[in-house]
């Protein structure tokens, strides 16, 4: 079938840079989803995007949908021919319904009996026709946050629509959508560019690279690189580049220059993490270093155009990043006349949440939660008290001027002005630390003390907020919460402290929050939503150490209350189903003791004077005792030891049913045979739910 190269492009205002990666992926994933359900065939496709565009080429995409071809059932033989044989009214009907001739019919077998079928054939319609109808929807689907309606229309977008470009080969698509009709001209770099006319899709790169833009993202972002490189080169400097801070700066621009400007040497006395938060945060500016890594009074940024009157552009970027570091000097400057227990008595004014109190009430919660993780673990004496003064002023930098302008250093700040004020080092660094890890990759708090501090923060916030009902939902996750417990999950499993568990620390968190009656939810439902909620964190983990999905799901059934103990159990699983011949036999035994477990009274007892038989006996001597070996072990975090313990009653299970009627005539009997089955299958199901693994 002959082929064509499809090209697609939205213009519109500027796109925040943030948005711009995810709305070239929708658009990438919603044109192509179209295709494949329309049967239209295409090779590959590859997007572009800049602040001002988002454009998507199609190759190899057929000039034609597939054909469908389909097997339609009609009536029954019987029904379909008349007693001499020719055919009856229903039958011609049918092929009239279906748009065949009689001469299509034929009959075919369906469950027992001949019945009329017909043979349609569906031709397909011309890819340009479907492309003018579908379009529309297809671009209609795609869902950004912010998205806006301007002028009189009714359509939402995440900027103004002002141009639309749709090619299939040399042929214009001229569909219509967001009050705007598709043509064949595009436009260049709004200052330095034109409107210019497209004849084909292949020219599309080269047209932009004329109108001073470059489409393509990748090379945009390379152009950026190896023009920072050269810069170190002439200048002998080092720019450290944020793969964040690339990725902004590359959907920023459309036609990128980079050049440099200078600040007054005097701003180095700031701390450097004041210096390049401003400038990376504020102005999007790469900061300079020499090769020791100290911080030079310089900056890097990159111009969205040509390289013409550049000095005239760094002395405008200069004038705006010496405003900032002035205001950045005075808040500093105000904040080390600041005490510690100064702006410690000021948190008790700042809101945490409305239903939740004060930072100052947080503060005091995380303290206590603090000190009793450090009794659980038999810290000495000199550790509890740098936990104690750490947790007190954990907080007291969001008191300060330059934690309030730039939120991006709470923690770090409050390391810098605890340091200058002389507090214990380990106390300053528990004060940043505690905020670790603050994303994805993040390091994790190296002393003990900012260990501590963490998880008492992070527990409370988790207890706290899912108290009042407060939890993420789809993408919005406006207090943190995935991210705290999936760094609460990454902390336990480094620090694999067998005293505190995810199950002791909600537990205490929710006490506390109890005590000042902050909790409006039940207890028990608060507790299933923190369980479940760190059980998709912990699945997260899981899942990216390769642990099958049915292990997974075995095992997470089983409690998510120790992650260290959890992950140790998928890993052992994970061996022990590469060992079938001897794994089996024990899963089945497990599982048929659950079938019928899960009918018993939880609340009763077993009565050994109610055994008849000699293999319910046995069974619950072995019972008793893989109790007793599964508790030692489980106090030793013997994964190893606990299947085992487990595993040994599998022959004895085998045995009781074959040899056992479990429901028997006599209530009692079966009663207590029933309880039976069901302490076994409780205690089996503290390591594992086997009956979630696939055969």
């Amino acid at each position: 079938m002959a082929e064509r190269e499809l090209l697609l492009e939205i213009g519109c205002e500027e796109i925040p840079a943030r948005f711009v990666g995810e709305a070239a992926k929708q658009l990438k994933e919603r044109v192509e989803s179209w295709l494949r359900e329309n049967r239209i065939d295409y090779r590959t496709s590859h997007t572009y995007a800049t602040p001002r565009r988002l454009a998507l080429r199609v190759e190899g995409v057929a000039e034609r949908q597939r054909d469908v071809r389909e097997e339609v059932r009609g009536p029954a033989k019987r029904i379909a021919l008349k007693e001499d044989g020719s055919w009856s009214p229903a039958a011609v009907g049918f092929a009239r319904k279906q748009g065949v001739s009689l001469d299509d019919l034929y009959f075919g077998e369906h469950k027992g009996e001949e019945y009329l079928f017909a043979r349609k054939v569906m031709k397909g319609k011309a890819t340009g026709e479907c492309l003018q109808e579908g379009l529309p929807g297809v671009l209609s689907s795609i869902h950004l946050p912010g998205a806006m309606r301007w002028g009189s229309g009714r359509t939402r977008f995440i900027r103004p629509v002002r141009w639309l470009v749709c090619l299939f080969g040399r042929e214009t698509v001229p569909f219509s959508w967001a009050g705007v009709t598709a043509g064949n001209r595009t436009r260049g770099h709004r200052f330095l560019g034109e409107e210019v006319e497209l004849s084909s899709p292949e020219e599309y790169l080269e047209t932009l690279r004329k109108q001073w833009v470059i489409a393509d993202v990748e090379e945009r972002r390379q152009r950026i690189l190896d023009q920072l490189r050269r810069l170190e080169e002439e200048k002998g400097w080092r720019i450290p580049v944020d793969e964040g801070l690339l990725e902004e700066v590359t959907h920023l621009v459309e036609y990128p220059t980079v050049l440099a400007g200078s600040f007054d040497e005097k701003f180095l006395e700031l701390p450097p993490a004041v210096l390049i938060t401003t400038m990376r945060e504020h102005q999007r500016y790469f900061p300079v270093t020499a090769a020791d890594g100290s911080l030079l009074p310089h900056f890097v940024t990159v111009r969205n155009g040509d390289d013409v009157a550049l000095d005239v552009v760094a002395r405008g970027n200069q004038k705006v990043l010496r405003a900032r570091l002035a205001d950045a000097r005075f808040f500093y400057e105000e904040d080390l006349k600041l005490s510690i227990d100064e702006a410690v008595s000021r948190l008790d004014q700042i809101v945490f949440h409305e239903k939740l109190g004060s930072i100052g009430d947080k503060v005091r919660r995380v303290r206590t939660l603090a000190l009793s993780i450090a009794d659980w673990l038999g810290l000495d004496e000199e550790t509890v008290r740098k936990i104690d003064r750490a947790a007190r002023i954990c907080k007291f930098d969001l008191s300060t001027q330059m934690v309030y302008e730039f939120p991006e250093l709470e923690g770090v700040m409050g390391e810098e002005y605890a340091r200058r004020a002389g507090e214990d080092p380990e106390v300053s660094r528990a004060v940043f630390e505690h905020h670790l890890p603050r994303h994805a990759g993040d390091e994790l708090p190296a002393s003990v003390v900012g260990t501590v501090l963490a998880l008492a923060d992070k527990i409370d916030a988790q207890a706290a907020f899912l108290g009042i009902g407060i939890q993420p939902s789809g993408s919005q996750d406006p207090y943190g919460l995935r991210r705290r417990a999936a760094g609460l999950i990454q902390i336990l499993l480094h620090r694999d402290w067998p005293s505190v568990t995810l199950n002791r620390l909600w537990d205490h968190a929710l006490e506390l929050l109890r005590e000042k009656g902050l909790v409006t939810q039940p207890a028990e439902e608060v507790k299933k939503r923190l369980e479940e909620f760190f059980a998709l964190r912990l699945r997260t983990v899981l899942q990216e150490a390769e642990i099958r999905h049915d292990v997974i799901d075995a095992v997470l059934a089983a409690g998510v209350g120790d992650p260290r103990l959890a992950v140790d159990k998928a890993r052992f699983l994970m061996e022990r189903v590469k060992e079938e011949d001897a794994f089996k036999p024990v899963v089945e035994a497990f599982n048929r003791t659950a079938n019928l477990g899960r009918k018993g009274d939880p609340n009763r007892g077993v009565d050994p004077s109610l055994m008849e038989e000699e293999a319910e006996r046995l069974l619950w001597n072995a019972y008793r005792q893989a109790a007793d070996r599964f508790e030692a072990a489980l106090s030793r975090r013997d994964v190893a030891g606990m299947y085992q313990a487990l595993a040994e009653m599998a022959p004895t299970i085998h045995r009781f049913f074959d040899e056992v009627f479990v429901m028997a005539e006599d209530e009692a009997v079966r009663a207590n045979r029933l309880a039976l089955l069901r302490r076994l299958t409780d205690l089996v199901r503290r390591f594992a739910h086997f009956d979630r693994l696939a055969g």
